[in-house]
């Protein structure tokens, strides 16, 4: 979808996946960052709902504070990024490094929802895999007292 603001060139040149959806959780833009991040293209996935990249175990989680915070115009989590899994279109898991913020028009009215997101699947590898070894250090050696 292309946005008629003075700001499209930067939500299409931006690196970052980029996605809003209304306030039912339905794709209403989606730029190449998105695309480059998750498989899908635009027309792929503009007019369908979030659970497209949502893994299925997280979706009730997901929809809870997704309605929460449309309710409440506001994020609980605002300024602050989270890493959670999502879905690429092969159908394999992601970890991303994922912001939102809630979406209002001039009058004040929440229209919907904006995520920033970027891969963090192999930060996410190589931290579990030195959680793994730091384990494996202190069980070989125990910390004094």
């Amino acid at each position: 979808m292309m946005l008629a603001t003075p700001y499209a060139d930067l939500v299409t040149c931006m690196s970052e996946a980029l996605i809003f959806s209304d306030r039912q959780g339905i794709i209403q833009a989606w730029n190449p960052g998105a695309q480059s991040l998750f498989g899908f293209d635009a027309a792929e996935t503009i007019g369908q709902n979030l659970d497209l990249i949502i893994p299925e175990s997280l979706r009730k989680a997901h929809w809870d504070g997704y309605h929460q915070a449309i309710s409440r115009g506001a994020t609980l989590h605002c300024g602050r990024s989270r890493i959670t899994r999502a879905l690429h279109k092969s159908g394999n898991p992601l970890y991303v490094d994922m912001s939102f913020a809630v979406v209002k028009n001039q009058a004040g009215e929440t229209t919907g929802a904006m995520a920033v997101a970027r891969d963090a699947t192999q930060r996410y590898q190589e931290e579990k895999q030195l959680r793994k070894q730091l384990a494996a250090l202190t069980e070989k050696q125990p910390l004094e007292k």
